[in-house]
């Protein structure tokens, strides 16, 4: 059998004044936890010294990351705490907190969303194989909100399908930065990996066709709150398609790093402010609606901002424009 070798990565600082944990975790696959541990070991470099984890970086500097060899993973049950709006014999619909991975996978083999599902029911379907049981869709690692998890392989089958058709409605909420030059705004434009920094997705040429439309809610001094419908499931669509045209998710580590601190006057400041506030990015699936794959019944589920995000939500409006 061949031998799996350690992975290494080079990054180009592109920013100056970013964290070296927050830099590397946002412009690849591992986790802030996971980079942290890697830079506890030693295995991070800039310009060839070991850094610490808090150190600020500068633009152009190199960072070589180090990754050793990934071990197996096979989802386990694990006793963690699950959100679970409803459940009947063919699924479930649960409110996945920010924070916490759909399913296993290289950085974040425990502690997922999978991982509780096997400890909650022994009835999740097979279809998505033994590191996706149940998983019909996904939600970014630091967005919250509404998912449906299949039970049974029909619910599974029906739920995929109904995807395909575009009948299962997933709306959002985000804050995005800047004010869009309409609302409401559809953004059709083809989604595919970064020909340059291939673990991120943008928009190329060749990417499969992505459509999102936009409502703004409430416009901010620097930022506005939308409404978001998917028409469309690409990968971080939502995030890449804010940053596309210019107005990316406030605090999106990956897509918008920096981008507040272009503004000017007493909206730089108040950017700056709201920038702190925020410790992830702003962005939620509050509702979720589609036909029971079985009984044919419209279910429908709505889901507030948690607390965090309606905490900078009221900070946010306090002194809006309008």
């Amino acid at each position: 059998m061949k031998e799996i070798k350690e992975r290494v990565e080079i990054l180009t600082v592109r920013h100056a004044g970013d964290r070296l944990d927050v830099y590397v975790a946002g412009n690849s696959d591992l986790s802030r936890t996971r980079v942290q541990a890697l830079v506890a070991e030693g295995r991070i470099r800039v310009d060839g010294q070991v850094a610490g984890k808090a150190d600020r970086l500068e633009a152009g500097q190199k960072i070589e990351v180090r990754v050793p060899p990934p071990e197996k993973l096979e989802a386990q049950p694990e006793d963690l705490a699950l959100d679970v709006l409803f459940e009947d014999p063919s699924l479930l619909v649960v409110n996945k907190p920010s924070g916490m991975v759909t399913h296993p996978a290289p950085g974040h083999p425990t502690g997922t969303l999978v991982n509780a599902l096997l400890a909650h029911t022994d009835d999740l379907s097979g279809i998505g194989g033994k590191l996706r049981p149940g998983i019909v869709h996904r939600l970014d690692r630091y967005t919250s909100g509404l998912m449906v998890v299949a039970k049974s392989d029909r619910a599974h089958r029906g739920l995929s399908e109904a995807l395909q058709r575009r009948e299962v409605k997933r709306l959002y909420i985000a804050a995005s930065w800047g004010h869009l030059s309409e609302s409401p705004l559809e953004v059709n434009a083809p989604i595919g990996r970064d020909p340059v920094e291939r673990r991120r997705m943008a928009v190329v040429e060749k990417g499969r066709r992505a459509v999102t439309r936009f409502r703004v809610v409430e416009r901010w001094i620097g930022a506005e709150l939308l409404r978001v419908a998917l028409g469309t499931g690409r990968t971080h669509q939502i995030r890449v398609h804010l940053a596309h045209i210019g107005h990316p998710v406030v605090g999106d580590t990956v897509y918008g790093v920096g981008w507040e601190r272009g503004m000017g006057g007493k909206a730089r400041q108040w950017a700056r402010t709201l920038s702190q506030k925020v410790e992830r990015q702003f962005l939620h699936s509050w509702r979720l609606s589609f036909e029971h794959p079985v009984s044919g019944e419209l279910m429908r589920f709505e889901l507030p901002l948690p607390a965090d995000l309606q905490t900078c939500a009221e900070w946010a409006r306090k002194d809006c424009v309008s």
